[in-house]
């Protein structure tokens, strides 16, 4: 019985020794995949902050998340890479990246920043009114969820501030439809744009002209009283613009504008002059 003990302390023994060499092995291959991981990040910032190639760089970040997934690095090296890609103008990378991101890492703690480098992945795509409305959409979208879920983030200052900028482009987009349609005499179409402007960009700067045409066109028609209805929002908002002057033309035919009499200013030499004679 004791012999018996004494093999089952020795067994023991040995499976717990074998136990402690193999915890040992795998903190030992731990710290040297994370060591290399930091060397990969690090030579991917090096480069980056050297204006280098920052396709390399990406690739270095993306190196160092495929040393160590486990690793708190890896994350950040995901955002590094995508960072990379953004930097150099490749821009379906870097949502790619961040798209992956999110899916890898729904729990890290910076996905405030990964959502304003995914609505800045978009913006900078926008060209003009004339081009793929896409990017606008997506960046707007991105932009107002990180103001909504991260409203206290220097991000979310920023992204009220480009929504602004987003919102005059697709209310010039709005118009640019909506004079092609007056060219083309489809005046249904025309209104419709342009009330889209009054009602969905009432901040814009192309609101003044959106309530004008959308008098000139109801005249046109013979809707005299809806004309008169837009005239009205016009000229209580915009009384001084030139688009109500417009606007009123259209209902005083004989109207014409007063010239102003332009006194003559002295300049700098007439006026010292003056004190010399």
């Amino acid at each position: 019985m004791k012999i018996f003990s004494s093999f089952l302390i020795f067994f023991f023994t040995i499976l717990l020794s074998c136990s402690t060499n193999e915890t040992e092995v795998d903190q030992i291959k731990n710290t040297s995949l994370d060591i290399q991981m930091i060397e990969s990040y690090n030579e991917g910032l090096k480069i980056l902050n050297s204006n280098g190639d920052s396709i390399i760089a990406a690739k270095k970040f993306n190196e160092a998340e495929l040393l160590f997934p486990q690793s708190k690095w890896a994350p950040r090296s995901t955002l590094m890479a995508a960072y990379a890609y953004y930097r150099q103008d490749y821009y379906f990378d870097a949502i790619s990246e961040i798209e992956r991101y999110f899916k890898t890492y729904p729990n890290h703690n910076r996905k405030d920043y990964a959502y304003y480098l995914l609505a800045l992945s978009y913006y900078d795509q926008i060209v003009d009114e004339k081009k793929d409305l896409e990017p606008l959409i997506q960046a707007k979208k991105n932009f107002e969820y990180l103001i909504k879920n991260y409203p206290s983030t220097d991000y979310a200052l920023d992204a009220e501030y480009k929504l602004e900028v987003i919102e005059e482009i697709l209310a010039s987009k709005e118009i640019y439809l909506a004079r092609y349609y007056i060219d083309k005499e489809k005046w249904v179409p025309a209104i419709n744009r342009f009330k889209k402007v009054v009602n969905e960009y009432e901040t814009s700067i192309y609101v003044e002209e959106a309530l004008h045409r959308l008098v000139e066109i109801h005249y046109k028609l013979g809707l005299v009283e809806e004309a008169k209805k837009y005239a009205n929002v016009l000229g209580y908002n915009y009384q001084s613009g030139k688009w109500y002057e417009k606007s009123y033309k259209i209902f005083n035919k004989k109207y014409v504008k007063k010239s102003k009499i332009k006194k003559r200013k002295n300049s700098i030499i007439d006026n010292i002059k003056s004190l010399i004679d």
